[in-house]
């Protein structure tokens, strides 16, 4: 399996746009931006979060809220501030948030229908 990555738009709250390009994680929670480019668009850190890094050590990190804009499509999802020179990581929640699976062969992401499977044995209605 091959690493890919895919142009994102990170949406600051006064609606300035930077596009980078985020490398396909879904060993990845979150999305992870470099921290200058978040703190130019205005996004507020909100806490520090504990994560677990690839040669498992811990480290806390900065986390905030912004908008990401994928094919036109556009959510809001929890981002990571990076060290600077890190490249940025599209996570497994903001690919779920989209929809989106990876296709490790193609590199590529495809469309995927959410999941919606009650615990309870009852039927949702169908709405119209």
């Amino acid at each position: 399996m091959g690493i890919f990555s895919v142009p994102i738009q990170i949406v600051g709250p006064t609606g300035r746009t930077v596009e980078v390009e985020a490398i396909v994680d879904t060993g990845a929670t979150r999305t992870l931006v470099p921290r200058t480019i978040l703190v130019g668009l205005g996004v507020e850190p909100l806490e520090q979060i504990s994560f677990q890094l690839a040669d498992d050590r811990i480290q806390e990190y900065y986390v905030g809220e912004a908008r990401v804009r994928i094919d036109g499509r556009e959510r809001t999802t929890v981002v990571i501030f990076g060290p600077e020179g890190i490249e940025s990581l599209l996570g497994a929640t903001t690919l779920e948030l989209f929809n989106l699976a990876v296709d490790p062969v193609r590199q590529r992401l495809l469309p995927v229908p959410g999941l919606l499977k009650p615990i309870l044995d009852f039927r949702l209605p169908i709405l119209d």
